[in-house]
């Protein structure tokens, strides 16, 4: 048996997780990340949840003061996209950048172990043939979470483990009640902690971002209503609009130059295609040349048949950008989201997706409304 590192948030998933490797002999310490303070999943009530478990399994429990890497990682990052015009992804960077890469560190530098485990729903395999690692989709497809892991390493992959991922919430539940684990009966989080902590993502932009009022306009350039600032609005948005229309209005574009939101019908926001960056290829090689895959837009949303085709930039081999052709136009797909293709269970890769220019996505919008049903 190994020792084993398990993040704890303090909710019955990370409890189980844990409860689960010590039950089946290995030497476990919890490890929590304080990442803000106040009520929430992440924050002091979590922490607090945390350490009682661990006094429940007898095992150590450390806290890591990693509020300084969250604030610049994920909440500045947060606020210079939603000024930008995007609706940015925070919870795979925030899974790379200040959850398993600092774990990972920890475990290895001040404790002495080579492997951490969560209570993330997803899979981990080793390709013998491939000499790679592999990130699948959970058993649960309901609480499968691979899509927000796509940016994590092959270096992590080898030195993490899920234990709820060949099991669904519902078999989590009882064996934290068979455990005895105080977190048996406890709420489900919200998916965005931010959220949990400050009630909801506008509030949480309140506290960074002033008011900034402007137009609301049709893709012909028509002024139909204000906005309060451009940073409160997603593509495909259509409650919360506060325009009258005689059909339903969605968020086509964000124009921050000129400070408007641009409003069309449902059709406009079914988008082609789209260009993915920072690409990360997880359970396969980067490839040369266009693959057949299924690709997810947003956490929730049922991946689609699209085709990937590599666009190695800066004269690299390897592709850091990707042109996503999709089979079917989606619906909203929204920059600053993730992109995640799959084959199968298989998670092969993911990115961000690309803010086209404001009259692209305009002229894309119109593009779409005229094409035949």
């Amino acid at each position: 048996m190994s020792k084993i590192v398990v993040g704890l948030s303090g909710g019955v998933d990370s409890s189980v997780a844990a409860a689960t490797l010590h039950h089946q002999g290995h030497e476990v310490i919890g490890l929590t990340l304080w990442l803000m303070k106040g009520k929430g999943q992440c924050c002091s009530e979590g922490m607090v949840d945390a350490a009682r478990l661990c006094e429940e399994l007898n095992v150590p429990h450390h806290i890591v003061d990693s509020r300084d890497t969250f604030q610049s990682d994920i909440i500045d990052y947060l606020v210079e996209g939603y000024q930008a015009g995007v609706t940015p992804l925070p919870c795979s960077q925030c899974n790379r950048s200040v959850k398993f890469g600092p774990m990972l560190a920890y475990a290895r530098d001040k404790l002495g172990a080579d492997a951490i485990a969560t209570g993330h729903y997803a899979r981990i395999r080793y390709n013998g043939e491939t000499r790679r690692h592999e990130l699948l989709r959970a058993v649960d497809h309901n609480k499968d979470q691979s899509y927000f892991l796509y940016d994590l390493p092959q270096e992590m992959l080898g030195s993490l483990h899920f234990p709820l991922g060949e099991q669904t919430k519902a078999a989590t539940r009882q064996m934290a009640a068979q455990f005895g684990l105080h977190t048996a009966a406890k709420p489900e989080s919200q998916d965005l902690c931010l959220i949990e902590h400050h009630g909801s993502m506008g509030q949480f932009l309140e506290k960074y971002l002033a008011p900034k009022p402007g137009d609301i306009v049709d893709t012909q350039g028509h002024i139909l209503g204000r906005h309060s600032g451009v940073h409160n609005y997603t593509i495909g948005q259509r409650k919360g609009l506060g325009v009258a229309a005689a059909h339903p209005l969605y968020v086509v574009a964000l124009d921050v130059g000129r400070n408007q939101v641009i409003v069309g019908d449902r059709a406009s926001v079914h988008y082609p295609e789209c260009t993915v960056h920072r690409v990360n290829w997880v359970s396969i090689v980067p490839p040369t040349q266009p693959m057949t895959v299924t690709v997810q837009i947003r956490y929730r949303s049922q991946p689609v048949p699209a085709t990937i085709w590599p666009l190695p930039q800066n004269n690299e081999s390897t592709p850091s950008r990707v042109k996503v052709v999709f089979d079917e136009p989606p619906f909203g797909v929204t920059p600053g989201q993730a992109a995640v293709w799959y084959d199968g269970e298989r998670v092969l890769g993911g990115g961000v997706i690309e803010p086209l220019p404001v009259q692209a996505q305009v002229a894309a919008a119109i593009a779409q409304t005229q094409v035949p049903n």
